[in-house]
């Protein structure tokens, strides 16, 4: 009996603290600070990842607003957004050799354009040239049913030589396909 007293009260205790703190699921997307955050996926023999700083809408006027229109974004916060793979990738017809680059965007009413540029280790936009840019794609973006409130980075494998780079953020959602050389 006695152990099954303090059974009881350990489930107890349990289910109290459980409980006790129903914000704390919550709290990281509460923070007023852009939250890094990676994205991985492993497309035939290719590992891709992607490291970012997710800022949050948190009620602001995002697009035209926060982030100005025709000019060049850091498609994150703090630092330059880094997709690293270990295979040579193709998007719009343009080889990129395997590396570490940093995605920027320049975000538009109707099209934005997806850059990846070689350098990658950069405090926001602050050191951009145009001159390390490797590709420059146009994307028009979708328009998302429910708000995406962070920042969104995703990889997928479409097949074993062909994948997708999704971002999404607000209302607005770009799709980037690639393959693998």
């Amino acid at each position: 009996m006695k152990t099954l007293t303090i059974l009881f009260a350990i489930i107890s205790f349990s289910t109290f603290a459980q409980h006790d703190h129903p914000k704390k699921a919550v709290a990281a997307d509460t923070l007023k600070k852009s939250i890094p955050k990676e994205a991985h996926a492993q497309i035939g023999e290719v590992h891709t990842m992607i490291h970012y700083h997710a800022p949050a809408v948190r009620g602001r006027t995002i697009w035209g607003g926060l982030v100005p229109y025709g000019e060049v974004w850091v498609t994150g916060a703090h630092s330059a957004t880094s997709w690293e793979f270990n295979k040579d990738i193709v998007i719009g017809n343009k080889t990129i050799p395997a590396g570490k680059y940093a995605i920027f965007t320049i975000p538009g009413k109707e099209k934005w354009t997806v850059i990846i540029n070689k350098n990658w280790e950069q405090h926001l936009a602050d050191e951009y040239d145009k001159i390390d840019d490797l590709v420059r794609v146009e994307v028009i973006p979708s328009n998302l049913i429910a708000t995406q409130e962070r920042l969104l980075y995703e990889l997928s494998r479409e097949s074993d030589n062909k994948g997708l780079l999704s971002i999404a953020w607000e209302k607005i959602k770009l799709t980037i396909p690639f393959e693998i050389q």
